[in-house]
């Protein structure tokens, strides 16, 4: 029996050698990683489905985020980027701060990404829409590092804090290390893989300053009323929701309806002060809310705004842009667009 079943075996590899050959290749270039991004495209999604508030007022029209599809590269998809019309190919050391991350580190850097824009954005709509906001914790992380910076501090590493004192705000941290001068050995108490450790870094210096050697960043964690919370997906991530997120959170805290029966689309991150500030694959983003039909196209002022007007004139677009410099003369446009 097993030596019949291993005949009709080798006959039936004889016969099907060059299709399972061609099989067998074919999988292997849609395994075999490269290091590109393939960019495929762009579209919007309704960033009112991720932002749940109690008591919300309804909206008669819609704010939505614009994104980028993307698709980690292999080397089937790299060859079929050169023969499908709009992919293209994004190396993915543009994505990085230090030859040496992962993909992991890229990953968690903008999932916290996501989370600074959503604080920021919280703490501003609730500002401008006059309802209670407190901010009840800060979360910082490390970001980045660079080898020519050596530490012990890793990526993902939460700061506890630096020399024994806590701090809030990149200006309390820039104050507390120009006490020290480089060369100059700090303790900094951090959490990782969920247990707290105490370390020795050495500080170093860049442009006349004393630095730690890494980036940082953080975000607010807020008391509100009414509460919010938010239902962003697994493959949802980084700053460029920010301005929409904002909007939306407004749009619903207040009784005036922003939107005006129109769809909105929009793309930019929302920083502490409040600016709206550049973002990448504006392209995509518009093209995507011109195929969605949305009638307004948000953008932040400067090379954003003059690449989205480029491609709407090559493409034909009918959709309006409108460019943002921050988050008030984002509401006060749209307000005015309800009036006419």
């Amino acid at each position: 029996m097993i030596k019949k079943f291993f005949k009709e075996l080798v006959e039936f590899i004889k016969e099907e050698k060059f299709f399972i050959l061609g099989l067998t290749l074919f999988f292997i270039i849609f395994i075999f990683p490269v290091d590109y991004y393939i960019i495929t495209g762009g579209g919007t999604k309704e960033i009112g489905k991720r932002v749940i508030i109690d008591k919300a007022y309804n909206s008669k029209g819609s704010l939505n985020m614009c994104y980028v599809s993307e698709i980690k590269g292999t080397l089937g998809y790299y060859l079929l980027s050169y023969l499908i019309p709009g992919w293209e190919r994004d190396k993915v050391s543009n994505y990085k701060y230090d030859e040496n991350e992962s993909i992991e580190d890229i990953n968690f850097r903008d999932d916290l990404s996501l989370k600074e824009a959503s604080s920021a954005a919280i703490k501003w709509a609730y500002k401008l829409a006059s309802k209670e906001v407190e901010e009840i914790d800060r979360k910082i992380y490390v970001t980045a590092t660079f080898k020519e910076f050596p530490t012990s501090l890793k990526i993902q590493d939460e700061i506890i804090s630096i020399a024994g004192k806590s701090f809030n705000t990149t200006t309390e941290y820039h104050d507390l290390i120009e006490k020290y001068k480089k060369g100059d050995t700090i303790e900094v108490k951090v959490k990782r893989n969920k247990k707290e450790k105490i370390l020795q870094c050495k500080l170093h210096e860049l442009e006349g300053s004393t630095i730690l050697g890494v980036v940082l960043q953080s975000y607010g964690i807020y008391e509100t009323n009414p509460k919010i919370t938010f239902n962003f997906k697994n493959n949802e991530s980084g700053p460029s929701a920010g301005l929409m997120t904002t909007l939306d959170i407004y749009n619903k805290l207040t009784k005036k309806d922003i939107t005006n029966s129109l769809d909105i689309a929009g793309t930019g991150t929302i920083e502490e002060d409040g600016t709206i500030g550049s973002i990448g694959g504006v392209k995509y983003k518009l093209m995507g809310a011109a195929k969605s039909k949305m009638d307004i196209f948000l953008v932040p002022v400067g090379e954003n705004y003059k690449e989205a007007l480029k491609v709407k004139k090559e493409k034909k677009l009918k959709i309006k842009i409108i460019s943002i410099k921050n988050i008030k003369e984002a509401i006060k446009t749209l307000n005015k667009l309800a009036k006419s």
